[in-house]
């Protein structure tokens, strides 16, 4: 209570969350202007039928499910950064721009990211109207309104992720995974009205443990989100002219979690590729490609299958993106350039190898425990029966991770003012 009476006691933070308000509030806003055109029967339906889809308007907020100008959320903006970071590997110059060109350089990559957005933007949205045109969702549209619709929602997209940059301006959280978050958390109350209207009394215990299931993962994610190992490191004294430098000792911190909730929207994405191309090609009926669609999206309807295939996915995304974020080899060489080594470790390559060594052990655990955290919402479906709550989770890790940020973030500035 005391922090939150200085928030506001201190008018620059103060301004700051009003205005980070104001922009949540315009987001909904844009995720909730409907597009003509559009049969909300046929809507609605075709949402209840399809786990894949209904993913994917749970990260945007429910604005594809209600088909809005924002309809596609900051997916396009997503997409294009993970594109950008996976160049970095194919391409030497984006990494050095990137890792070694310091502000001005990032500034550069971003720029590139946002550009991405737009053609992206347009891809999915025409993937998307055209798969609902044919699913009789969208009413037919001519040449004139299909460029309209295409480029209100990618203007949506765009103005959206612009509303991410002007949240992450003011130092209080990440904006996307503010934009992400608010649009988790406005789906709640639909989720609880609707788990209200199911509820019969023969489901207290069954729902007593799913309460208690949601609390144990609330206390798992933060314990994963802030758990680290740390590495010794001692530096050698140097004197220069009549001053002693090093001969100090601290420890380089490597997170169990590195890659956050980012392999799971990895996952995510190439899980619900095939299955929108197998509903695509199904709905024009070509003989041959038509069955095999249709077996291709049975197939990956089935929760057995579809857990599996999802939780091996994230595994290998979160040691993908952690060799991303992660670079040992990088780390070891500054460790050396300053003066320092791990005890009983020789500097250079052998340091490498033993971070190598470690980070791949650490990363075990992150990469478990997001697959678990990934698969658990089909698991506890399974047993309890219970579908209210789409992404599970999933929504709790990206709700709580994004709490944890923010509150880091206020901290560090309620600090600054006490200095």
């Amino acid at each position: 209570m005391q922090k939150i009476l200085q928030l506001f006691k201190r008018p620059e933070i103060r301004n700051k969350i009003l205005f980070i308000l104001a922009i949540l509030v315009v987001s909904r806003i844009l995720s909730n202007i409907p597009m003509p055109a559009v049969d909300a029967d046929k809507l609605r339906e075709f949402f209840n039928q399809n786990q894949f889809f209904g993913l994917i308007s749970a990260f945007t907020g429910g604005s594809l499910t209600a088909l809005s100008i924002g309809m596609l959320g900051l997916g396009p903006y997503i997409t294009g950064s993970i594109i950008m970071q996976l160049l970095t590997m194919i391409f030497p110059s984006l990494e050095q721009m990137y890792k070694y060109e310091g502000e001005a350089g990032r500034a550069k990559f971003n720029q590139y990211s946002r550009l991405l957005t737009v053609p992206l933007a347009i891809l999915q949205g025409f993937g998307f109207l055209t798969l609902l045109s044919k699913q009789g969702v969208v009413n037919p549209l001519g040449t004139v309104e299909w460029i309209a619709t295409l480029v209100t929602i990618t203007a949506g997209s765009v103005f959206l992720m612009w509303l991410g940059e002007l949240i992450t301006e003011k130092n209080l959280g990440n904006g996307v995974s503010l934009l992400i978050l608010a649009g988790i958390v406005a789906g709640f109350p639909t989720s609880i009205k609707q788990a209200m209207f199911a509820y019969t009394p023969d489901q207290l215990f069954t729902w007593i443990a799913f309460i208690v299931v949601g609390l144990a993962v609330i206390v798992g994610v933060i314990y994963i989100s802030e758990a680290q190992r740390n590495i010794p490191i001692n530096y050698a004294r140097r004197i220069r002219g009549s001053k002693v430098y090093g001969g100090v000792s601290t420890y380089l911190p490597m997170r169990v979690n590195n890659a956050g909730v980012i392999p799971i929207i990895f996952a995510l994405s190439i899980l619900l590729f095939p299955g929108m191309v197998a509903n695509f090609l199904a709905a024009y009926h070509i003989p041959g490609i038509s069955q095999i669609a249709v077996t291709i999206n049975t197939f990956l309807q089935s929760n057995l299958w579809y857990s599996i295939f999802y939780f091996g996915l994230v595994v290998i995304f979160t040691y993908f993106y952690t060799a991303v974020t992660f670079d040992p080899k990088s780390i070891a060489e500054n460790i050396q350039k300053q003066g320092g080594y791990i005890p009983g470790i020789r500097p250079g390559p052998m340091t490498t190898q033993f971070l190598n060594h470690l980070l791949t052990r650490v990363t075990l655990v992150g990469a478990i425990f997001l697959g678990v955290i990934a698969v658990m919402p089909n698991v506890v479906q399974a047993f309890t029966g219970i579908t209210a709550f789409t992404l599970g989770g999933t929504s709790i890790l990206i709700v709580v991770s994004v709490a944890i940020e923010i509150l880091k973030q206020v901290d560090a500035q309620l600090s600054m003012y006490e200095y």
